[in-house]
C-alpha cells in the first residue's frame, strides 16, 4: 500500500517563518532554516518552502534559503511563489529543489504548465490551487489567496492535470490557519477528478483532523504548518497515531 506523506509548509516573509489566518495577519514564527532541519531530524517526508510575497515583488526571494537547507536536509523540497518562467524553474532546481510550486502565473498563463513538465518532467512540477467555497463550488484564488480569477477549481484541477502536472497541492483559504479541520468535501471531489497525487493543506489543528482527511479523501500527502510550527504534535507522534488509525505511513 502506497505510504501517506507528511510534508512541512514554511511560509516565508522576508526572512522568517510566518503564518496567518486565511493568508492574512501573518505573524513570525521562527527561522525558515532551523525549522527545516528541526522537521528533517523529526522525520518529515518532504519540505514545502513558500515565498508568502513574491507576488509583491514580482519574483521569488528563497533560492539562498533552499541552497542552505540542501546541506542539512536531505528529504524533497519543493519551493513555490514567484515562479513565474522557464529560467525561474531551472534557477530553483539548480539551487537545489527537487520540486516547483506553480499558482499566479500557472493562471496567467497555463502553457508554462505544460512546457514545464516537458523540459523538466512532470515529476517536478506541482500545481498549487489556493480553493475558496463559493457556494457550492469553490473558485481558484492566486497571489496568495488575495485575487480572484473566476475560475472553478475542480475544472482547473482537472485542467493542471491535463496540462502535465504531475503534482496537486489544494489549500483551502477558508480553512487555512483555523485550526478547524480541512475542507474534506473539497479534497474528495478533486480526488474524484484527478488521478495524480493530491497534498491537502489548510485547516489541521488536532491530530483527527488529519486522520479524518485521509480517511475521507483519497489524498495522498498533507502539508502542514500550524500543528508544526506552534509545537502542537511533533511529526514522529503524529505519525504513530496516523498509523494506529490504520493510515499506512512511513514510520
Amino acid at each position: 500500500m502506497l505510504k501517506k506523506r507528511i510534508i512541512a509548509r514554511i511560509d516565508v516573509k522576508n526572512e522568517f517563518v510566518i503564518k496567518g489566518i486565511h493568508l492574512e495577519g501573518l505573524r513570525k514564527v521562527g527561522d525558515p532554516h532551523e525549522l527545516a532541519v528541526r522537521y528533517y531530524e523529526g522525520g518529515i517526508d518532504e519540505i514545502i518552502f513558500m515565498d508568502a510575497v513574491a507576488s509583491l515583488y514580482g519574483r521569488n526571494n528563497l533560492f539562498h534559503i533552499i541552497e542552505q537547507a540542501c546541506r542539512d536536509v536531505f528529504v524533497p523540497i519543493t519551493v513555490g511563489g514567484g515562479i513565474r518562467s522557464l529560467t525561474d524553474i531551472e534557477k530553483a532546481l539548480k539551487s537545489g529543489a527537487d520540486k516547483v510550486a506553480l499558482n499566479t502565473q500557472a493562471v496567467k498563463t497555463p502553457q508554462l504548465v505544460s512546457d514545464a513538465a516537458r523540459i523538466f518532467g512532470s515529476q517536478c512540477i506541482v500545481s498549487s490551487i489556493e480553493a475558496k467555497r463559493a457556494g457550492n463550488s469553490w473558485e481558484a484564488y492566486i497571489d496568495n489567496g488575495r485575487e480572484h480569477t473566476g475560475i472553478d477549481a475542480i475544472q482547473w484541477a482537472r485542467q493542471l492535470q491535463e496540462l502535465g502536472a504531475g503534482e496537486l497541492l489544494i489549500t483551502s483559504v477558508d480553512r487555512e490557519g483555523t485550526k478547524s479541520g480541512f475542507d474534506n468535501d473539497l479534497l474528495s471531489r478533486v480526488c474524484d477528478q484527478i488521478i495524480v497525487p493530491v497534498i491537502a493543506s489548510g485547516g489541521a489543528g488536532v491530530h483527527t483532523h488529519v486522520v479524518t482527511m485521509f480517511d475521507s479523501s483519497q489524498s495522498d500527502a498533507v502539508a502542514l504548518a500550524s500543528l508544526l510550527h506552534y509545537n502542537l504534535t511533533t511529526v514522529k507522534v503524529l505519525k504513530a497515531d496516523l498509523a494506529e488509525n490504520g493510515v499506512p505511513v512511513r514510520l
